[in-house]
């Protein structure tokens, strides 16, 4: 009986922590027009990632909780399917957690995420865009979102972003066309167009 109990109240920390989002009373977030903080950190793949070398890029800087749960995966996901809208208006997508560079890498592999994440477990990064929270003493990132201009500077902010819909969100606010989704053609047959059936 203790197990099932177990069970069931570590599912709803898991849950909890997945759509949480504590903003602590002390941090400020970066505002609009503001240049952005810069940082360097490590991603799932151990290799150091800079703000600065994506001079000329929009970048989405997103910050979510814990790897690995339901909102944190959603939200993910959504930003994986749509990575090649955003590349195609010049748009790199960041995520940034509070996790270590391990264990983002266990998270790409489990959940076939190709765009970088990025461990901040001493909470430098999170700090500088005013995204530390904490739940039930555990510390974490706020699930905030930071979209930055070619030039560096802070171009749009979302707090408590829902994951299920925030990559169209921050898609619709990049400048540009993304291309539209390609019609596939009828076969043809030795030059001619083959009718589908009615």
């Amino acid at each position: 009986m203790r197990k099932p109990l177990l069970f069931a109240f570590a599912a709803a920390v898991v849950l909890a922590v997945a759509f949480v989002t504590v903003h602590a009373a002390d941090q400020t977030l970066p505002a609009v027009g503001q240049v952005a903080p810069t940082f360097t950190l490590p991603s799932q793949d151990g290799s150091q990632i800079s703000l600065g070398s994506f001079k000329g890029k929009w970048v989405v800087l997103y910050f979510y909780p814990k790897d690995m749960t339901t909102g944190c995966t959603i939200e993910a996901h959504n930003f994986q399917r749509d990575l090649a809208l955003y590349e195609a208006k010049n748009a790199v997508i960041l995520g940034v957690s509070v996790d270590t560079p391990d264990s983002h890498k266990q998270f790409c592999t489990k959940e076939g995420l190709t765009f970088r994440l990025l461990a901040d477990p001493k909470h430098t990064v999170v700090d500088a865009y005013g995204s530390l929270g904490s739940f039930m003493g555990i510390t974490i990132a706020n699930r905030n979102t930071f979209l930055i201009s070619p030039q560096g500077k802070i171009a749009q902010v979302w707090t408590k972003v829902d994951p299920s819909t925030h990559s169209a969100q921050v898609l619709a606010a990049i400048p540009g066309k993304a291309p539209a989704p390609q019609s596939v053609k009828p076969p043809t047959k030795q030059g001619m167009s083959v009718k589908p059936p009615a």
